[in-house]
């Protein structure tokens, strides 16, 4: 079941900002994958040290963004919502561009496999259709109930 899924994130991540790094959600197949957007604003806190003069998106946060993204698909699902999912693994990041204030991160996470309540997602983001950052991601969804 593919939709048009609620247009706050927080509803269904228990992030909250700064460190919610989605703003809209495009779309989402519950449990298996999910695309949405982050809109990089130049006014955020960690432009004024990541770098004075020549501002850049951290890569760590991408892939925490790239994390989010792969929550939002199991949080969708009926089986793991108000669980909480946390990271147990990143592997094969590569970064291919620089993101700089002012651009949207495009982006989308496919859930590949699930494991009892550990699952991988694997995905990327893009900017202007431009490769930014790919990457797999493994996590575990708790029986903790997420704060969202």
């Amino acid at each position: 079941m593919s939709g048009a899924p609620s247009s706050d994130p927080a509803e269904l991540l228990p992030h909250r900002p700064p460190f919610l790094f989605v703003d809209e959600i495009v779309d989402i197949v519950p449990g298996r994958e999910a695309r949405a957007r982050w809109h990089i604003d130049a006014g955020a806190d960690f432009f004024a040290g990541h770098f004075p003069g020549r501002p850049m998106l951290p890569g760590v946060l991408m892939v925490e963004a790239l994390a989010q993204i792969a929550g939002l698909a199991a949080a969708a699902s009926s089986e793991h919502r108000a669980k909480l999912a946390v990271f147990a693994g990143i592997e094969k990041v590569r970064f291919r561009r620089v993101v700089v204030p002012g651009e949207t991160l495009d982006m989308r996470m496919a859930i590949t496999r699930w494991r009892g309540p550990l699952a991988e997602a694997t995905g990327g983001a893009t900017v202007d259709g431009e490769r930014t950052v790919e990457a797999t991601i493994r996590f575990a969804v708790t029986d903790e109930e997420s704060p969202a």
